[in-house]
């Protein structure tokens, strides 16, 4: 049998010289238009047919590539996304705890550091202590703390935070101690107005609002005065902080009295930490005592180095003068605090001496206060009596003897 070439050869041939001379046209022959390539030369023409020819199924493959691709990663390969997923979601649970755990101990760190930075200056000793529980009801306006008998914490003793008063120890246990809040009835506490200066007892209503109860009519009572402890009750300290004047409401059962409501300035229903006044001794702070120490130490050096000179002031016999009485000594005379002792008198006096100039026949005198007082007959110049002539003889004249010669 022949072949397809051989029998129609001459046909193969001449299709072949056509498709050539096609092909080489094509390739001279240049196409506009839609044929332009982006720099704006015209396009072959056979270029133009082969990618006409090539593009379709070359997109159409692309194309399925690229949905299958899609497919397979969305939703055929999905075998471990639900587990992760749900590893996710733990994780993002276990982060969100400890973000809030992490700001808890933010702001309790912060409350704390306020807490001693308050303790190291309060003049007081104070136990710090955390709230662990209510009482459960409306009724009863008390809590308890986690420091007891054992911390030092006894009945009536103050608990106060650093904005304000709190209450008092009402029961103390082993561990454990009960504290009444302020805004109780059964509660107590000695107020006074910072302004106005009146004074009341602080107790809560039935509300659970603390109020000033048993106040004269007063119009200088205005909302926004700071009540503060007056320390009459011997529980809290005088001038801690209580609160604020909320509003001024009448007494419905007495005429003329008025009700002060008060703003607490402790957050009483958001207790944390407090602070428990121990002793109501001063103590200061370490910089202040060694101040005081000193200036002790001072004051003892002064009074032995007073008592080292007295002592030794008795001993100097210069400093006692002989001539004045004993409670006018200058050691013991307690007008002057400088003493000075007098200085001696002059044996012979001389017209040298201040105050004690001599003129011929004529004593001296002492100044007051310098020697001998001029009361005193030995201090003055002794004189020899004059002869008087005799009254006999008439030739004797009292010129012949000069008054005040000695003889």
């Amino acid at each position: 049998m022949e072949s397809f070439f051989v029998r129609y050869r001459n046909l193969v041939v001449l299709l072949a010289l056509l498709v050539a001379q096609i092909l080489g046209l094509a390739m001279q022959v240049r196409r506009a238009g839609t044929g332009q390539a982006s720099d704006g030369r015209s396009v072959s023409l056979i270029r133009f047919w082969a990618n006409s020819v090539v593009s379709p199924p070359e997109r159409a493959l692309h194309s399925s590539g690229s949905g299958i691709a899609w497919l397979w990663n969305n939703y055929v390969d999905l075998r471990h996304v639900r587990q992760q997923n749900a590893d996710l979601q733990k994780t993002v649970d276990r982060l969100r705890l400890e973000q809030a755990a992490l700001l808890e101990d933010a702001k309790q760190g912060q409350r704390l550091q306020a807490l001693l930075n308050f303790q190291q200056k309060y003049i007081y000793k104070t136990v710090a202590a955390q709230a662990i529980g209510t009482s459960g009801t409306e009724q009863s306006r008390v809590f308890y703390i986690d420091k007891g008998k054992d911390a030092g914490i006894d009945r009536d003793m103050a608990v106060i935070t650093p904005d304000g008063i709190v209450g008092k120890i009402r029961d103390v246990f082993p561990h454990t101690a009960q504290v009444l809040a302020i805004n109780d009835q059964s509660s107590g506490a000695g107020v006074i107005l910072e302004s106005t200066r009146i004074r009341g007892i602080l107790r809560g209503n039935a509300a659970g609002q603390p109020q000033i109860e048993d106040v004269v009519r007063d119009q200088r009572i205005q909302a926004g005065e700071k009540v503060l402890t007056a320390g009459g009750d011997q529980i809290f300290p005088r001038g801690l902080s209580v609160g604020t004047v909320q509003k001024v409401v009448n007494d419905p059962e007495r005429d003329g009295f008025v009700d002060v409501i008060v703003k607490s300035a402790a957050h009483l229903d958001q207790l944390d930490e407090v602070l428990v006044v121990t002793s109501t001794e001063p103590r200061f702070p370490l910089d202040q005592q060694q101040d005081m120490a000193a200036s002790e130490a001072l004051k003892g050096a002064e009074a032995q180095q007073q008592k080292t000179s007295e002592g030794m002031a008795e001993k100097l016999p210069g400093l006692i003068d002989p001539n004045l009485p004993a409670d006018q000594q200058p050691l013991k005379d307690a007008s002057n605090p400088n003493p000075v002792s007098r200085p001696p008198v002059a044996i012979h006096p001389d017209r040298f001496t201040p105050g004690n100039a001599v003129t011929p026949n004529v004593p001296s005198t002492p100044v007051s206060g310098q020697g001998t007082p001029a009361t005193d007959p030995s201090a003055l110049p002794k004189k020899r009596p004059v002869p008087k002539a005799p009254l006999s003889s008439p030739t004797t004249t009292p010129s012949a003897t000069p008054q005040g010669e000695n003889r």
